[in-house]
C-alpha cells in the first residue's frame, strides 16, 4: 500500500477514535454535572432537616438560620432558600450547555475532518482506477497499430513489394500512425483541459461551414465502413466559440458516431440543427450500437468506454479511447455550452445534441 494512502487511513482511523473519545468524555462530564448537583441537593436536604430539627427542639429562629444561613425559617418551617435552588439549576444548566456547545463544536470539526478525509480516499481511489484504465486503454490502443506496422515492415522487409502493394502497405502504415497520433493528441489534450491550460477565444461561425468540413474529412472512411452521412442543416446559423474547439468537438462526436455504426455493421448519421432560444443546437443521429439509456450522463467521464453485446458481423459494443467525448464536455463547458446524449438501448442507436450560445451574424 502506498505511503500517502497509510497516512490517510491511519489519520481517519485517529479521528475516528478522537471522535468517539470527544462524545464520551461529553457523556462523562454530563454524568459529573448531574452527579455534583445532586450531590449538592443531599446536602442542603440534610441541611434543611437539622434545620428543622433545631427548631423542634426549641433552638431560636434567629440563631438557626446564624448556624445555616443558607436555610429559611418561616415561623416554625424551615426551608431551604430559593436563591440557593435557583443557582444550582442554573449552574446545572451553564455546565450542561458549556458541555454541549464545546463537544458539539468538537465532534463538528472532526466529523469535517473525517468527510474531508474520506472524501480524499475516494478521489485517490478514483484517481487509481483512472490510472488502470489509462493503462489498460493505452496498452489495447497501441498494441493493434504498432502490431500492425510491425507486419507491414516485416512484409517490406523479406521480400521487395510491387508498387501497388508497397503502396497499400505504406497507406497502411501512415493509418496506423496517424491512429496512434490521434490517440496521443487526445491524452495531451484531456490533460491540458484537466490543468485549464487552454486560451479560447470566442467569435461568430457558421455552423453548416464547420460541419461540412469535418464531414468531408469523414467520408471516406465512412464509405469504406458501409456509412452513410447525411448532412441536412441549414446555412445562416452562427454559434459563438472558438474556431479550433469547435472544430475538436464536432469532429470527436462524428468520430464517435462512425465507430458507433461501424461496430453495428454500417448505417446512417443524421446532422441537423436548429435555433434556440439564444442558442444554436446541433443533432448528431446515428444507428449504431447505442448504450443503456442511463449511462448517457457517464459516457461524457474520463476513460469511460461503455460496451454493448455483440453486434452484426461479431462487432462488440466497446469502441472508442475514452477521452474524445470527455473533451467534448470540457470544451463545451468552456464555450458556456452543453452536450447531452441519449439511446434507448443497446442497438439501438444514440443521439448527441450540442448547443452553443448564438451568434449574430457578421455584416459583410
Amino acid at each position: 500500500m502506498k505511503s500517502p494512502r497509510v497516512f490517510q487511513l491511519t489519520a481517519l482511523a485517529l479521528v475516528v477514535v478522537s471522535a468517539v473519545q470527544v462524545g464520551w468524555w461529553l457523556f462523562d462530564q454530563r454524568a459529573y454535572t448531574v452527579e455534583k448537583v445532586s450531590a449538592a441537593n443531599a446536602a442542603y436536604t440534610a441541611q434543611t432537616a437539622a434545620a428543622q430539627a433545631l427548631l423542634n427542639s426549641g433552638t431560636p429562629a434567629s440563631r438557626v438560620q446564624q448556624l445555616l444561613p443558607h436555610i429559611v425559617v418561616n415561623g416554625t418551617q424551615a426551608t431551604l432558600a430559593p436563591a440557593v435552588e435557583q443557582v444550582l439549576r442554573t449552574e446545572e444548566h451553564r455546565r450542561n450547555n458549556q458541555y454541549a456547545w464545546e463537544g458539539g463544536f468538537f465532534l463538528l470539526a472532526l466529523g469535517a475532518c473525517i468527510a474531508v478525509i474520506a472524501r480524499a480516499l475516494r478521489a485517490e481511489a478514483r484517481v487509481l482506477e483512472e490510472q488502470d484504465s489509462f493503462l489498460a486503454l493505452v496498452s489495447h490502443q497501441f498494441k493493434t497499430p504498432l502490431a500492425s506496422l510491425q507486419l507491414s515492415l516485416e512484409t517490406m522487409a523479406l521480400r521487395a513489394p510491387s508498387p501497388e502493394a508497397a503502396r497499400t502497405l505504406i497507406d497502411r502504415m501512415l493509418a496506423d500512425l496517424a491512429r496512434m497520433e490521434a490517440m496521443v493528441t487526445q491524452i495531451l489534450e484531456s490533460v491540458r483541459l484537466d490543468r485549464g491550460r487552454v486560451d479560447l477565444r470566442a467569435e461568430p461561425l457558421e455552423l453548416r461551414s464547420a460541419v461540412t468540413r469535418v464531414v468531408t474529412q469523414l467520408e471516406e472512411r465512412a464509405r469504406n465502413e458501409h456509412i452513410t452521412i447525411a448532412n441536412t442543416i441549414e446555412s445562416g446559423l452562427y454559434v459563438l466559440s472558438d474556431p479550433l474547439a469547435l472544430d475538436v468537438v464536432v469532429r470527436n462526436v462524428l468520430e464517435n458516431a462512425v465507430a458507433a455504426v461501424a461496430g453495428a455493421g454500417g448505417g446512417d448519421i443524421a446532422l441537423s440543427a436548429r435555433a434556440a432560444v439564444g442558442e444554436v443546437e446541433l443533432l448528431v443521429k446515428d444507428t449504431g450500437v447505442g448504450f443503456a439509456p442511463a449511462a448517457g450522463a457517464r459516457l461524457f467521464e474520463k476513460f469511460s468506454r461503455l460496451g454493448a453485446p455483440v453486434l452484426k458481423g461479431g462487432a462488440s459494443g466497446y469502441y472508442g479511447t475514452g477521452l474524445g467525448l470527455y473533451i467534448v464536455r470540457r470544451l463545451m463547458e468552456l464555450a458556456h455550452g452543453r452536450v447531452v446524449a441519449h439511446s434507448d438501448g443497446a442497438g439501438k442507436g444514440a443521439s448527441f445534441v450540442l448547443a452553443w450560445p448564438a451568434a449574430p451574424e457578421p455584416k459583410s
